[in-house]
């Protein structure tokens, strides 16, 4: 009996340690369980599961906790583990990231994602902006190339903007359709939907993706590309520093390595699969597709003339030595990714 009891005591002591050895991640998305965001994320815990034998796993909730634009806060203060966010979706804390925004970036996600997470996290300024707000990075990110979509008629000119309302997601988006004197409403991108189909908007600027991620693909009848993207988005994917800090150091260093490049890399990914199945989707629905022509693309590229200039001077400002410099590296950068 003793001994049965020996064992007893040594089985709950080890299932003791096992169970304090298994960290919980409260994971939330807050678009939809399908779209490519919630699906890499989702890749992204599964493979910390198997890095870390299961020591560390994520409860992916149904549903965020808090709306889009709350998720930044939402991380600091410990309603979720880990998440990601929209820098202009908090409008006035970003200024840095702003650079991942500008027009004619590039083709694919995955070339500018993995290239924006390179140049951030050479230059502190960029993690500084991001621990005034009590998140750890785990990486940056962006979406593909933007583009012009509404239900009203082709965008063939600058001019043929006039009188469509569009919903955009703010940060340098919002300069951008300043400059080109566009009627535009700031709203998260899960309201996309409601706004177009009630007639409150006529359409809105997003990659192709998000035609199918926010099921507006119903709706939107004419597409205007923009070689190398009218915008982009960028985005953080972040973890709370107390969780982070909680884990063994063996735990930290699979996050790690998860983190930075692979990260952008499985994100970017994502997306340019997605943008291309959106893309197939549009052509099958008879959608009009159009590529901006030379003369639009001299007119935006004329009245978006100061915004690069105008954000460097910010940028520096806000901690970012030699800014212009780096927006050019960044480009270069972009255009080194393989």
């Amino acid at each position: 009996m003793k001994r049965i009891g020996v064992l007893a005591a040594t089985a709950g002591l080890l299932w003791g340690v096992q169970a304090q050895a298994q960290t919980v991640l409260t994971v939330s998305s807050w678009v939809p369980p399908k779209h490519l965001i919630s699906l890499a994320q989702a890749e992204w815990c599964d493979e910390l599961a198997k890095k870390t034998s299961n020591r560390v796993r994520c409860n992916i909730l149904p549903k965020a906790p808090m709306p889009a634009p709350g998720t930044m806060d939402g991380i600091k203060k410990g309603l979720v583990d880990v998440s990601f966010a929209v820098h202009g979706y908090t409008p006035g804390r970003f200024v840095l990231t702003q650079m991942a925004e500008v027009p004619f970036l590039g083709e694919s996600a995955t070339t500018i994602s993995v290239a924006f997470n390179k140049i951030a996290s050479k230059y502190p300024g960029f993690g500084a902006e991001h621990d005034k707000q009590g998140v750890k990075v785990l990486t940056y990110f962006t979406h593909g190339p933007g583009m012009i979509l509404n239900t009203k008629k082709d965008i063939r000119s600058v001019s043929d903007l006039n009188g469509l309302k569009f919903r955009i997601g703010g940060g340098m988006i919002n300069e951008i359709t300043k400059r080109l004197d566009m009627n535009v409403t700031l709203k998260p991108a899960p309201a996309s939907y409601e706004l177009i189909s009630t007639g409150v908007m006529d359409g809105t600027l997003f990659p192709a993706e998000s035609m199918l991620g926010f099921k507006i693909n119903t709706l939107i009848k004419h597409i205007t590309t923009v070689p190398g993207g009218l915008y982009n988005t960028s985005f953080v994917f972040a973890m709370n520093p107390d969780k982070y800090n909680s884990l063994s150091a063996q735990d930290k260093k699979a996050v790690d390595e998860l983190s930075g490049e692979y990260a952008a890399r499985l994100f970017g990914r994502y997306w340019d699969k997605y943008d291309a199945l959106a893309m197939d989707d549009a052509k099958k629905r008879n959608m009009s597709i159009l590529q901006a022509s030379p003369a639009m693309i001299q007119d935006i590229t004329i009245r978006i003339g100061k915004l690069e200039r105008d954000w460097a001077a910010q940028a520096e400002k806000a901690g970012l030595p030699n800014a212009s410099a780096v927006l050019a590296e960044f480009r270069n950068e972009i255009a080194k990714v393989k």
